[in-house]
């Protein structure tokens, strides 16, 4: 018989029952439990971390869809209320530049770089492209057709983006690969599935509060096929000011890589620049400029904090990681919200051809993103395996 001293974690036991051979010690036993347990629930812990780590940009980006969608309910609203598109874009914009600016003074002090002529000159094109002339031709483009008909045709703008990027090398093609012949494919699907919603009616697909109205030629989802194509034809071009201001933006945070600054920057300058726009398109009409407790306000409060304020941010951040294509990816999240909010809120109707014209282009949206996700390799190495030292000592 053995008399052994056995130390677990600093505990002192004595067990002279127990031989050196045949039963576990409990103590022993106890310990390596201990060691054990802590290693597992430690790598669970880094393998948790690093799928969050890994789900953070696709979180973001939904967010971002969720956000847009409800700006799009809540501004077409606004517009069906008489107010001004252009209105509607400084008021948004002032909000967000109030927002962003004391975070991006405060956080950003240290981080800044020193602003020069090409940055600034960067900045202006940023704010002119997406605040200005994006949202303007958007919101005309929404006046003539409706929230569910924007959302979807804004499905292009992925497509339109990776174009873009291919033509300034931001995007990698080759044409003999599966992936790249699959984004290529789904471009084209995405511009004729833009045509289809455009051009084709076909029947009208009652849902929620349009089952069993009757419409008027000009009621609120009513649009004839004239409306239709300049509606189309704005939101369109209003696209590809969105997707070269992705890809600006994608190359101005290289030489000012401050999200927050660069996005009080943009709404700040498309304030002023809107502000110009929206004085020379109103002028002699004050009151466009009137708000009072209601959808105006509303829209231009949500609008410029959600959608021009953290919108940018997040962009931004997204961007630096997985690309402007990727950002991009998500949009027909927000035509499914905004088909179904509308229907409820808005009480507009969905046709047959535009359904088709939508599920074509989410089609081609797909063929994208997945040959997308067969370019991106992740920059962060695999976590390595980590242990917790767990002390034992054993005395003889």
């Amino acid at each position: 018989m053995v008399r052994r001293r056995i130390i677990v974690k600093g505990l002192y036991k004595k067990e002279p029952w127990l031989p050196s051979y045949g039963l576990i010690k409990p103590a022993w036993c106890l310990n390596k439990f201990c060691f054990f347990s802590i290693r597992f629930l430690s790598l669970n812990c880094l393998v948790d971390m690093k799928n969050f780590d890994r789900a953070k940009p696709f979180i973001a980006v939904t967010f971002l869809q969720a956000g847009f969608a409800g700006m799009d309910i809540l501004s077409k609203a606004a517009l069906n209320q008489g107010m001004s598109n252009y209105v509607l874009v400084v008021y948004r914009h002032a909000v967000a530049t109030v927002v962003i600016a004391p975070f991006a003074v405060i956080l950003d002090k240290k981080l800044r770089p020193k602003m020069t002529l090409a940055i600034f000159i960067k900045l202006v094109a940023l704010s002119l492209l997406e605040p200005v002339i994006d949202q303007n031709l958007y919101f005309l483009g929404m006046k003539y057709t409706t929230a569910t008909f924007a959302a979807a045709i804004v499905n292009v703008l992925p497509a339109i983006t990776f174009v873009i990027a291919w033509i300034v090398r931001l995007e990698k093609v080759k044409i003999g690969s599966l992936h790249s012949q699959a984004k290529l494919a789904g471009t084209i699907a995405t511009v004729a599935g833009a045509m289809l919603m455009t051009l084709m009616k076909g029947p009208l697909v009652e849902l929620f509060r349009t089952k069993g109205k009757d419409y008027h030629e000009n009621g609120t989802g009513g649009i004839d096929l004239h409306s239709s194509i300049k509606g189309a034809l704005m939101i369109t071009v209003g696209c590809f000011c969105w997707a070269c201001f992705m890809i600006l933006q994608a190359i101005t945070l290289k030489s000012y890589p401050v999200e927050l600054s660069l996005t009080a920057w943009i709404c700040l300058l498309g304030t002023v620049e809107g502000t110009v726009v929206a004085l020379v398109a109103e002028k002699g009409n004050p009151s466009a400029w009137a708000l009072n407790w209601d959808m105006k306000l509303l829209a231009a409060v949500y609008s410029g904090i959600f959608c021009s304020g953290l919108a940018y941010y997040i962009q931004g951040i997204v961007m630096k990681d997985r690309g402007p294509v990727f950002v991009t990816a998500f949009s027909p999240l927000c035509m499914v919200i905004v088909a179904v909010m509308s229907s409820i809120i808005l009480a507009e109707q969905m046709f047959l051809g535009r359904i088709l014209g939508a599920i074509v282009i989410v089609a081609g949206l797909y063929l994208v993103v997945w040959g997308k996700s067969k370019d991106y390799k992740s920059s962060s190495p695999p976590a390595e395996e980590q242990t917790i030292p767990v002390k034992q000592t054993t005395v003889a």
